[in-house]
């Protein structure tokens, strides 16, 4: 048996090209305060070409993994592109146990973040026409009153650019900016899809001790959301513990009673707990509220297979 997975909003990493979304601003926002630098954030100065080693390099090690762009090179630079790609940054990031939040595409949402203290992984467009100069660059701080917005970028340490040249050159490039977070932090101001997205990202490459830390900040966070706890709950499967399983799949369905996939998995759960008849009550109302919904097929073969299976529940079987 698998249990069948959430269905999450996928955040788009291919930026390179895409829409953007919003006006330009200045930094400056109501409740940030009117500059920051984050001084002590390391330093790696590139490679030719190897701006994506660079900068990763610098969240990650800000984010309490040290390293360095050359043991991140074989990762995530390209020599075919001479440059790397946003999957190549979120997967090393993964890899290392953090966790890759891509954040909204809103010029705010970068200065939150650094006012909270976390620099921020952007890629800019530098150049335009058959020149087009994809760069990544790390977001340090920024001076509403100056109206400036500090990098660590290339070679230099402290480039300090106007707020509205960095955002253009920005737009660009499709408004694509990460932060690394030890599992268990959240970003400043965190949007729930997007911070799910990156939490089921580190369960599916089996980082599963990250994902856990992830889901509990989560569920912690939106104490009102099911979907951190059905995370849980497939991992406490995933490693054998069926009664952990199934007590977060009923605390998902007791937050979200309308929840297809946390009631199917549910029932799949406590018919391997020896309680078929349990099983056929749960399976049943998740038939009803699948329908013809994307996860009708599943549920339904989840029926068949408890259908199959007779007899009385066993002793501690739960009697809802």
């Amino acid at each position: 048996m698998r249990p069948v997975r959430a269905l999450l909003a996928v955040a788009a990493l291919a930026a390179a090209g895409c829409g953007t979304t919003g006006p330009l601003v200045e930094p400056g926002l109501a409740g940030l305060p009117s500059s920051v630098e984050l001084e002590s954030t390391p330093f790696f100065p590139q490679a030719e070409y190897q701006c994506g080693p660079a900068a990763l390099a610098t969240v990650l090690t800000h984010a309490g993994v040290p390293t360095d762009p050359l043991v991140l090179a074989p990762e995530v630079y390209l020599p075919g592109r001479e440059g790397s790609l946003q999957p190549e940054l979120v997967a090393a990031t993964r890899a290392r146990d953090r966790v890759p939040y891509v954040l909204p595409p809103r010029p705010e949402s970068l200065y939150e973040q650094v006012a909270a203290g976390t620099p921020v992984l952007v890629l800019q467009k530098l150049g335009a026409g058959p020149w087009p100069g994809w760069h990544y660059a790390v977001v340090v701080g920024y001076d509403a009153g100056r109206g400036t917005v500090t990098l660590r970028s290339g070679t230099n340490r402290r480039l300090e650019e106007s707020a509205e040249r960095f955002l253009l050159t920005w737009d660009r490039a499709g408004r694509w900016a990460m932060v690394a977070l030890p599992p268990g932090s959240l970003p400043a101001n965190p949007d729930f899809a997007r911070y799910m997205e990156a939490a089921a990202g580190l369960e599916a490459v089996g980082r599963t001790d990250a994902a856990a830390r992830a889901y509990e900040a989560a569920a912690a966070q939106w104490p009102d959301a099911a979907l951190p706890l059905v995370g849980l709950a497939n991992l406490a499967y995933a490693r054998g513990d069926l009664p952990a399983a199934e007590a977060g799949f009923r605390a998902a369905t007791e937050r979200a009673p309308d929840d297809v996939a946390g009631r199917n998995n549910r029932a799949q759960v406590l018919l391997e707990l020896g309680c078929p008849a349990a099983a056929r009550a749960e399976i049943a109302v998740a038939q009803a509220l699948a329908a013809d919904g994307p996860l009708a097929s599943a549920v339904a073969a989840s029926a068949v297979r408890i259908a199959a299976t007779h007899g009385p529940d066993a002793p501690g079987c739960p009697a809802d």
